[in-house]
């Protein structure tokens, strides 16, 4: 995770960073389980990676990519961003739980890696830079200071 420009000040982007974190964590744990052929817990620790991921991509779609699709420079990119999401979680939403494609999730999970890799990376550094302060407050969720 990001730890050299100051993004993770703005409290939106700390609690998203912290997210990607958990996130990362229960998506190494999945795929410890599947290397390590533990199946049963492997189905366990995908629903609580779906659980971790689904309200996450919710809330930076609703909004900071739709504050910075408004704000228009980096537009493309949530496009791509967004489409990522819906890749993601179409493979990992259809795993079917009696006969699992393992080496589908593994895969889902190396691009969760890139995608990760880019938020955190890429679209938060630039969106501080790129949004203007009245955005800030209108999608910094309450009690966040």
């Amino acid at each position: 995770m990001c730890n050299y420009c100051g993004c993770r000040e703005f409290p939106l982007i700390g609690r998203l960073s912290q997210e990607h974190w958990d996130i990362a964590e229960c998506a190494g744990a999945l795929r410890r389980a599947i290397h390590e052929d533990r199946h049963g817990d492997a189905a366990a620790l995908l629903d609580e990676l779906l659980n971790r991921l689904l309200p996450h991509t919710a809330t930076e779609e609703s909004g900071l990519f739709a504050e910075l699709r408004a704000e228009g420079s980096l537009a493309d990119e949530v496009e791509r961003l967004c489409a990522e999401h819906a890749d993601i979680h179409g493979v990992l939403g259809a795993i079917d739980r009696a006969a699992p494609d393992w080496h589908a999730v593994l895969k889902a999970l190396d691009r969760l890696h890139q995608h990760i890799d880019h938020e955190e990376h890429g679209l938060f550094p630039a969106a501080v830079i790129m949004l203007p302060l009245p955005a800030w407050d209108r999608i910094t969720p309450a009690g966040l200071p």
